[in-house]
């Protein structure tokens, strides 16, 4: 598939329906000691106090502390793999990689609550915005070697889910990733995407290889069942090449569980 530029889901985002405050770039205050703040990664590097840092969480996590600043001394528990979260917002006077940011990676349980807890939720980000978790050294856009030959479980929300069911499905989604729920299918899986869009958001589950069936059939099954998606509501997994070239709004589904 030759582009002159990435293609993807999140390239093709609609403008936003309604104007969207913009965050003001202000210096950081000094820090003389670092245990005592942690990194704010979409407000402009923010240091925000430490005791404010469950002021907006919907869970109660691990002990926190800055990413990648566990103090060497407390036993950490490592993950599988290293993970990168990227944002994307839909900037129509920036390019497609202008409008992709790489937020933090980690690669341990601690150091994602430490980021999950300071981040905003997918239901407060803006139309056109979206959140994406790969693997470390795999890009969230089709072209990617590791994406080039795979696809996506793909589930569209109702905009009366946005505020029910967005950010508890989004949760669940990155604790199945990192967390590896999918067993031995787990290698098989590059990342996820929450897309936030005014007719329905959406959020996918990206595989490096189509052909798989095996195991892409398992990592949809299991998903539903983490989600608790109701066994008569299929949910349909397509290959990024046929949604890349896709005549039409809908594009047809290689499996559905």
């Amino acid at each position: 598939m030759a582009t002159s530029e990435p293609v993807s889901e999140i390239e093709n985002a609609p403008e936003t329906e309604e104007p969207q405050p913009e965050v003001i770039p202000t210096a950081p205050p000094v820090v003389t000691d670092s245990e005592q703040y942690i990194k704010h990664p979409l407000q402009n590097n923010f240091l925000v106090p430490a005791a404010e840092k469950h002021q907006h969480s919907m869970i109660l996590p691990p002990p926190c502390f800055t990413v990648g600043m566990v103090p060497g001394f407390l036993q950490t528990c490592r993950l599988a793999f290293r993970w990168a979260l990227w944002y994307f917002k839909n900037d129509k006077s920036k390019s497609w990689t202008e409008n992709l940011r790489l937020i933090a990676k980690f690669d341990t349980v601690e150091d994602f609550w430490a980021l999950y807890n300071h981040i905003q939720q997918p239901s407060k980000l803006g139309f056109g915005c979206d959140y994406c978790l790969f693997k470390d050294g795999v890009k969230p856009m089709w072209e990617d070697d590791k994406n080039k030959l795979g696809g996506r479980w793909l589930m569209t929300l109702s905009k009366q889910q946005r505020q029910i069911d967005l950010d508890r499905y989004w949760m669940e989604t990155l604790l199945c990733l990192i967390g590896e729920s999918f067993d031995e299918a787990s290698e098989d899986v590059c990342g996820a995407v929450v897309n936030v869009r005014p007719k329905g958001d959406k959020i996918s589950i990206w595989t490096g290889n189509c052909q798989n069936k095996e195991a892409i059939v398992a990592i949809g099954q299991q998903y539903k069942e983490r989600l608790s998606i109701p066994i008569k509501l299929l949910i349909g997994y397509q290959s990024h090449d046929d949604t890349s070239s896709k005549s039409g709004s809908t594009t047809k589904n290689m499996y559905s569980v």
